[in-house]
């Protein structure tokens, strides 16, 4: 276990995620303190704080430090702060923003590293989101698989059909069309700050591998998408009005858990620009 000398490190599970106490994000933080939740991101994939009490512009001021903030390419930000997307879900709406297994916008040419989801309201119940460490999910596989999927190109899509669903109340309430975007990722993507080597395809996004037809692709990707999101290398986390959450798409994948109908949950996010897989 690495030690911190600023922060508080608190694993919430074996395979990834931890909370970090000992941190206001409305302050500006030290130098060191920045350096030590980098790191611990960096261990730990996804980490947590809570009961912060944050404005829009104090929020962006803080994902500043970890990286430079990109729009998102599907939905309109708020409008004084259009780096920042309302993740929203009404009590009369059926489907959640992203209601499947993914890592971000992986059909763009150059997927994001990071993304920062705030809570500003939540469900009395329900509505936790889990993440899975897609460096074990590649690390459990034979030497045999591993050297079948080494070159494996994915080709990624914003339209398929059910991530297409998840997102249609929101853009039809933002008056938004949807825009068909793809993208080519090798299957196999080396973290670019650690050097391991994750899994890096998604049900969401992955259409085809390429080189390969829809039909010819689908036993291996299916077999794939169960694989990396087998119990053991997941983790839940429940959210709290003020918590957020900080993740690495490099490296892991997360799925927002729909089970709050006729509640309202309401989310901020910010996404951070990131590197060309490889």
């Amino acid at each position: 276990m690495r030690n911190y000398r600023h922060i508080e490190v608190r694993p919430i599970a074996g395979a990834l995620g931890a909370e970090i106490h000992g941190v206001d994000m409305a302050q500006d933080l030290d130098t060191e303190v920045v350096a030590e939740m980098r790191q611990a991101f960096l261990d730990h994939l996804v980490i947590f704080l809570r009961d912060q009490s944050v404005t829009p512009h104090q929020q962006l001021a803080f994902a500043r430090k970890f990286g430079e903030p990109v729009e998102y390419p599907q939905l309109k930000g708020l409008p004084e702060s259009p780096m920042i997307t309302p993740v929203v879900k009404l009590e009369h709406e059926r489907n959640n923003f992203g209601g499947i297994w993914h890592s971000d916008t992986t059909y763009l040419p150059v997927p994001p590293m990071g993304s920062m989801l705030l809570a500003r309201e939540v469900p009395p119940f329900g509505g936790d989101t889990m993440f899975a460490n897609q460096y074990l999910a590649y690390e459990a596989l034979s030497d045999g698989l591993k050297a079948t999927l080494d070159g494996l190109v994915g080709v990624s899509s914003s339209a398929k059909a059910d991530v297409t669903k998840t997102r249609e109340d929101r853009m039809k309430a933002a008056g938004e069309e949807l825009k068909v975007m793809t993208a080519e990722h090798p299957i196999v993507r080396t973290h670019p700050e650690t050097g391991r080597k994750a899994l890096y395809t998604s049900d969401a996004h992955t259409a085809q591998i390429k080189g390969w037809t829809e039909k010819e692709s689908l036993p291996l990707l299916r077999f794939l998408w169960e694989h990396q999101t087998r119990p053991e290398f997941t983790c839940r986390f429940r959210w709290e009005s003020g918590s957020l959450a900080f993740w690495d798409n490099r490296c892991a994948m997360h799925n927002p858990i729909n089970d709050y109908h006729g509640h309202r949950r309401v989310m901020h996010r910010i996404t951070l620009a990131g590197d060309t897989p490889r």
